[in-house]
Parts: C-alpha cells; structure tokens; sequence
C-alpha cells in the first residue's frame, strides 16, 4: 500500500526560483555601486598620503633653504626617485602622478592626478598647498 504523501515531488516551483533570483539581482544592484565607490576611496588614499608626505618634506627643505623645491618635477611609478631631494619616494604600485606645480619662496602647490582610478574613464586629481590645505578638485568616487 502506498500513502498519499509518497508520491508527492519534492522540489521548488519556478515561481519560488523567480523571486529568488529578483531578490539577488536587487541585492546586486545595491551592493556593486557600494562596492565601485569604496574601492575607488580606497585607492584615493594613496594620493592623500603621498601629498601628505610631500608637503612635510617640502617644509622641512623650506626651513633649511628659504625656498621650496623642485618645481615642474614629477614623479609616478615610473620616475619613484624623483622627489629623492626632498626624502620622498613614490612607491613603483603607484597609480598616481605627483606633480610639484608651483615651488617658490613662499607658494607651494603640488597635484596628484590619475586618469585610471576605475573604469569610467573619469580624472581624479587631488591638491595640496603652502598651507597644508588638502583638496580634491576632480572627485572619480562621486561619477
């Protein structure tokens, strides 16, 4: 004798696989977005601190020399020994090319840009001057 219950499939229904696959795709349409900005903040630390260290050392060169160095030098992964006067090395992994713009007695404007920060093509450039003032004038996080 067989029960009722014997024959019954096991098993889900293609409405229950829909709605599974609607819930993850709107998770995914949530989360990647999320994902894209962070990584692209994460990157843009790398700019920061190497500003950071630039202006530090150039302060330091200011004090010893009454005049800050090096203006039109640029350094990228290519060129890391080219801020090597001031104590600063640009590490050969960087994504960034540091720009030391204006170098006078008194003014002191360097720039950090990158063209390849994700994949949208979009320019990221970050500043910092005299005074330490940190800026991002092109933001790739906020495209």
């Amino acid at each position: 004798m067989f029960s009722k219950f014997h024959n019954r499939q096991k098993g889900f229904t293609l409405i229950e696989l829909m709605i599974v696959v609607v819930i993850i795709g709107i998770l995914a349409a949530l989360a990647i977005p999320r994902f894209m900005t962070a990584t692209t903040k994460s990157k843009q630390s790398e700019a920061k601190g190497i500003l950071k260290q630039i202006y530090t050392m150039q302060r330091t060169y200011r004090q010893q020399n009454n005049i800050y160095w090096g203006q039109g030098t640029i350094a990228n992964a290519a060129a890391p020994n080219a801020f090597a006067p001031i104590g600063v090395e640009v590490p050969t992994s960087a994504i960034y090319t540091y720009t030391i713009t204006t170098a006078t007695a008194t003014n002191l404007l360097v720039t950090a840009d990158c063209s390849i920060l994700d994949d949208d093509g979009a320019a990221d450039q970050w500043t910092i001057n005299e005074a330490g003032v940190l800026t991002c004038t092109s933001d790739d996080a906020v495209l």
